[in-house]
């Protein structure tokens, strides 16, 4: 049932699920959650996932040929996802079943989405909407409130599955704390989001 090797360091995450297999150089960063059936793998270079982002449940991490795999922070890679020695930003969404390979570079507040194949060398600016396969840009624009949004409900999840409370979402307070976090966000955008926590 899952594996955590002896070069893995965990600073703090908010949730590390027991069927994760964490092998070679891997950071997690505070507050990240790995979910069920996670895959990450640094056999040379190095992994690191940031601080607040989640990694969902069958994800597939590892390095390139001559790249690390960069993971920023309050990211959400989403089911199945394969993740292959490229940098993403800060508050970017990678869609379900995605596949980004060796040296692709996406800029912070993009959402890629689902069962979109990056080749290798992709270059995404930051704001963008990425489709396709071979994806590209299919729209510009600021993602970085509905990004960071959904890696804040993924950090409540985390927390209250670390508890054991599996419904988390269900619970009467979810809403508000959700709308909450979005007036929060949305007035940070207004102003000078990279002094966000």
């Amino acid at each position: 049932m899952g594996f955590i090797g002896p070069d893995v360091v965990l600073r703090n995450p908010a949730y590390v699920h027991e069927t994760a297999y964490l092998y070679g150089k891997v950071s997690v960063e505070e507050h990240a959650s790995i979910w069920a059936n996670v895959v990450a793998r640094a056999e040379h270079k190095q992994i690191v996932i940031g601080a607040y982002t989640n990694i969902q449940d069958f994800v597939m991490l590892h390095i390139g040929d001559r790249t690390d795999t960069i993971i920023g922070s309050h990211c959400s890679i989403t089911h199945h996802c394969t993740i292959h020695g490229c940098t993403i930003g800060d508050n970017c969404l990678i869609g379900i079943n995605s596949t980004i390979m060796d040296g692709c570079v996406i800029g912070d507040n993009s959402i890629i989405g689902g069962h979109t194949f990056l080749k290798e060398g992709t270059v995404v600016p930051p704001n963008s909407i990425v489709m396709g396969a071979p994806g590209k840009v299919t729209r510009t624009q600021n993602n970085f409130v509905r990004n960071r949004l959904n890696a804040f409900a993924y950090l409540k999840n985390a927390l209250a599955y670390t508890s054991g409370n599996f419904r988390a979402w269900d619970n009467a307070a979810f809403p508000a704390d959700m709308m909450a976090e979005m007036e929060y966000l949305t007035t940070l955008m207004a102003g000078d989001a990279s002094e966000a926590p």
